[in-house]
């Protein structure tokens, strides 16, 4: 079913001014967040490594408007953007260094803080009903137990394919049940539409594309879909502080301008993902609530723990303790709740 988008463009509007006034997978055992915490009035000069992705429409509205490099420069630091095409790859990102803020599901960034990835969930960007089960309508396929001794495309580490696996287990199967084939999610579409696989588990706005094509979404389940978080290395946190509160202020900013101007925030997401408009206002408005609290807190908790056993049963994470861990220490509010909009200077 459609997220229902109950609020008014005035409500959303406050709800974004209430907020903005409050707020790789895994690496080796370990690892920790290296650096030395920046002095206070420190300089932080340089360059901040941020990622985009069509999956998170404020990264485009903050890339297509030019705030962060407006409110950055005189600071000196000069802004590189990343394209993300996954959860799974923002994650890499983040694990490697080559971004210090990027943006994955929830679900995403649990599997990789409990498996010792040093990030820190710093505020949260949409709760999206990003993820479905897909079919062509010729084969067949219009339950979950449909999928049984079937191919399925998904891309491990990412909602779309934890998804999946809370589908299989609601309908009373396992991942053993069918075949899955590890896709990035655009070649997972390819995939389905070209027979290389049964079904396909998706993400939007490539999940929308394919439905505009003629693809079926026979498994809509908005529970299963874990929230869009906006994270950041440790390392970045403690030595750039200063620009880790632009980067939250100026998605503060966003959420209040999306909100504002839905219409031409589907209209960057059409540009960036090359969808048609009608496609992507259907992502934007139907599938992507972006006035959700940015605080990161109990609500994403509760989905984290409901989400973390599916890890430990999977044997993506060795342990329930390393979940609990990772549930307990992922979440940090403390830029959110200081978050100025104000302060984000216009390109």
């Amino acid at each position: 079913m459609p997220f229902a988008r109950k609020t008014t463009r005035r409500s959303i509007l406050a709800a974004a001014t209430v907020s903005a006034a409050l707020v790789l997978t895994g690496c080796v055992a370990g690892e920790g967040s290296g650096g030395t915490p920046a002095a206070s009035g420190a300089a932080e000069s340089g360059t901040l490594n941020i990622d985009f992705a069509t999956y998170n429409p404020l990264s485009l509205v903050i890339k297509k408007q030019g705030w962060l490099e407006a409110t950055l420069k005189d600071q000196g630091v000069t802004v590189n953007w990343v394209q993300s095409a996954g959860s799974n790859k923002a994650n890499e990102a983040l694990r490697s260094g080559a971004i210090d803020v990027g943006s994955t599901a929830g679900s995403a960034a649990l599997l990789a803080r409990a498996n010792g990835s040093p990030i820190k969930t710093i505020s949260i960007y949409s709760q999206p009903e990003w993820a479905a089960l897909v079919a062509k309508p010729s084969a067949g396929i219009t339950t979950v137990a449909d999928l049984k001794g079937k191919s399925v495309a998904a891309t491990k580490g990412t909602d779309p394919y934890f998804f999946l696996l809370q589908s299989l287990a609601e309908a009373g199967l396992s991942a053993t049940d069918v075949t899955v084939q590890n896709l990035q999610h655009a070649d997972g579409r390819a995939a389905l539409e070209n027979g290389s696989v049964d079904a396909w588990s998706g993400l939007d706005p490539i999940m929308a594309g394919a439905e505009q094509k003629g693809a079926k979404l026979f498994y809509r389940n908005l529970s299963f879909n874990t929230y869009g978080f906006l994270n950041a290395t440790e390392s970045f946190l403690k030595n750039k502080p200063k620009t880790a509160q632009a980067v939250v202020n100026t998605y503060e900013k966003a959420r209040a301008w999306a909100a504002a101007n839905p219409e031409e925030t589907a209209q960057i997401l059409a540009e960036v993902a090359g969808l048609d408009l009608a496609v992507a206002k259907t992502v934007v408005l139907e599938r992507s609530n972006l006035d959700v609290n940015a605080v990161p807190g109990e609500a994403q908790r509760k989905v984290l723990a409901k989400i973390g056993p599916t890890f430990v049963e999977t044997g993506d994470v060795a342990s329930q303790q390393q979940i609990d861990t990772a549930v307990a220490t992922i979440l940090d509010d403390s830029l959110v709740t200081k978050a100025d909009p104000s302060a984000v200077k216009d390109s």
